[in-house]
């Protein structure tokens, strides 16, 4: 019995030395997005959470959250835009937006930096200075996906592109085919 539970106990601290490998796909409404190398799947702080990913650089970390919404719930687009904005204290000039479209979903992507207030509307809020936002409103019929990726601007800078992607490539794939 003894050797049985040191080998069951080798066995489990081996498997905990190896390297993970890619995180598995997420499906959030009709989209599924391929999570990129390194960010690693997490279970959501919320219920309202459909899925959430963390990416580290050393010490800190930035999250990536998913909302899925049916059709007519969680507001409009220009509502959730300002919303968003209205959590980082600063420059305007640093709020931007992007509409784009990939294949037959539009895509509205948002980018700002400055003092973060993270927390729900209407509740205690922790303001973060230094942080930074890339998200993404994927709209679709069945209802909107909304991507959000906040934390330390380096880190959020760093991961815009690879987050852009990985919504881009979520958004074409969804697309009916011809």
């Amino acid at each position: 019995m003894k050797r049985l539970f040191s080998a069951t106990a080798f066995l489990l601290l081996a498997i905990g030395t190896v390297p993970a490998g890619p995180a598995s796909p997420i499906k959030v409404g009709a989209f599924t997005f391929t999570v990129p190398e390194a960010w690693k799947a997490v279970t959501p702080s919320s219920p309202m959470r459909k899925a959430q990913l963390e990416i580290a650089q050393g010490s800190e970390k930035a999250e990536v959250t998913f909302f899925q919404f049916d059709a007519g719930q969680g507001g409009n687009v220009a509502d959730n835009v300002s919303r968003w904005f209205a959590q980082f204290s600063g420059s305007e000039a640093k709020r931007k937006t992007e509409n784009v479209q990939a294949g037959s979903v539009k895509i509205t992507y948002v980018t700002t930096e400055g003092t973060f207030s993270s927390g729900m509307p209407g509740g205690p809020s922790t303001t973060m200075s230094g942080y930074a936002l890339c998200g993404a409103i994927l709209e679709g019929a069945s209802g909107n996906v909304f991507i959000k990726m906040t934390g330390p601007e380096a880190i959020v800078k760093a991961s815009c592109d690879a987050f852009k992607k990985m919504v881009s490539e979520a958004a074409k794939n969804s697309a009916p085919r011809v």
